[in-house]
């Protein structure tokens, strides 16, 4: 890994993860993945909820990561570990507080899934990516459920095949969403 990858999800530093920007994408292109794969620690860790520090440092890290992912067109090495880190969200809470305010890992998903779907055709990233996906359909987010739907769609005009195995989990989510919405309009 990158020493100022090392430095910053090792020592969990903030004050320098500003300066991953400054390293050209394709000098931490080949960091990516082992990257990724300590952010899922970390992420995981049992003070991850309550640490604002550590939240800091995995966003920051994350939006550097998936804009290197982006600019070196590199989505395929790195998918697995996306999706790993992606799937690792569903195992906390992704249910948005009472002020409306995304959980940690509710934050982590949205970007990951972001970077992941925005490559519908790509598929080899969708066949990693859509059994993941679908499980997020009914976690209780709205806002990740109704973009996920939407990546979901553009999936299947491309790759519909790959959709079928999951038809009765969509359907299911869309005529729940319905049907909150009807008992919105009655109220």
């Amino acid at each position: 890994m990158h020493q100022l990858f090392r430095l910053v999800l090792g020592q969990k530093d903030l004050s320098r993860a500003g300066d991953l920007f400054s390293l050209d994408d394709s000098e931490i292109e080949d960091s990516l993945t082992e990257a990724l794969e300590q952010i899922k620690i970390i992420s995981s860790s049992s003070d991850y909820q309550t640490n604002n520090n550590d939240q800091a440092v995995v966003e920051i890290c994350i939006t550097r990561i998936t804009t290197a992912i982006r600019e070196t067109e590199s989505i395929e090495k790195h998918a697995k570990a996306l999706v790993g880190l992606w799937d690792s969200c569903l195992e906390h809470n992704l249910r948005p507080s009472g002020k409306d305010e995304d959980t940690p890992h509710a934050k982590i998903a949205s970007d990951i899934m972001s970077c992941i779907l925005q490559n519908y055709n790509r598929p080899p990233v969708m066949a990693l990516a859509i059994p993941i996906a679908v499980k997020f359909l009914h976690r209780g987010n709205k806002e990740l459920c109704r973009n996920m739907s939407n990546y979901l769609s553009l999936a299947a005009i491309t790759k519909a095949d790959l959709l079928a195995d999951h038809t009765d989990v969509i359907v299911k989510s869309i005529l729940r969403d319905l049907s909150e919405t009807m008992v919105f309009w009655f109220l």
